[in-house]
């Protein structure tokens, strides 16, 4: 038996008491991923309301064969579907596009599986039916984060600053990376900046929290 897909006025979804302009800022372009093709008829209308740009997509297969690192700034998946499920999405997400943020759909029964998906990297997740003022607000959100990891892309950290990352990474100090790689401690603390400057970040933690939500913490 099929439940009702979304909470809300489907001709009303823009009244989510923020302005179009305020929520989507720029026209983002959207992937929702769900078998159910009430699911995504009502995800994009919603999206779309607030001036976003759709793509959906029935299937893992068929979204990963658009997915790009710049052909998307969120991706919403459904968490349980046939074949391949929006975990084996996320984790082919996350190695296209590790700053991409995923937001997960879920019913109340699938709630330890999104569980999870954030500890794999999902951004969050979002119980169905689709409840109109929470939806929005996790894209928001979700796309804030995006934002930030936006800085990222088009700056690639150097050889040489990725080699120092996975040695902060390791919990060496700016002493012990200099000794370790036979460079004076000055230079370490200036590829330090570099890497704490395009990661958008101030402070260790931060940095291994958004290191390792782009996969930069994997050795190559």
């Amino acid at each position: 038996m099929r439940v009702n897909c979304v909470v809300g006025k489907k001709d009303n979804f823009a009244a989510t008491g923020q302005e179009p302009s305020e929520m989507a800022g720029k026209k983002a372009h959207i992937f929702v991923v769900d078998d159910d093709p009430c699911i995504l008829e009502a995800a994009c209308a919603m999206l779309e309301s607030v001036r976003y740009e759709c793509s959906c997509f029935a299937d893992v297969t068929s979204c990963l064969a658009q997915l790009t690192p710049r052909s998307c700034e969120l991706l919403i998946t459904d968490v349980k579907m046939p074949g391949r499920d929006g975990m084996d999405l996320l984790a082919a997400a996350k190695k296209i596009a590790p700053w991409l943020p995923v937001v997960v759909m879920t019913s109340y029964a699938d709630i330890p599986m999104s569980v999870k998906a954030v500890k794999a990297g999902a951004f969050d997740f979002v119980e169905k039916p689709l409840v109109v003022d929470s939806f929005l607000g996790l894209v928001e959100a979700a796309l804030k984060v995006n934002d930030m990891n936006g800085h990222m892309v088009g700056k690639s950290l150097t050889k040489t600053e990725k080699i120092v990352l996975r040695l902060i990474l390791r919990g060496m100090s700016n002493k012990g990376i200099a000794y370790t790689l036979g460079r004076s401690e000055r230079t370490i603390e200036v590829h330090r900046s570099h890497i704490m400057h395009k990661l958008n970040v101030d402070n260790v933690v931060d940095l291994v929290k958004r290191a390792t939500s782009m996969g930069l913490d994997a050795e190559e």
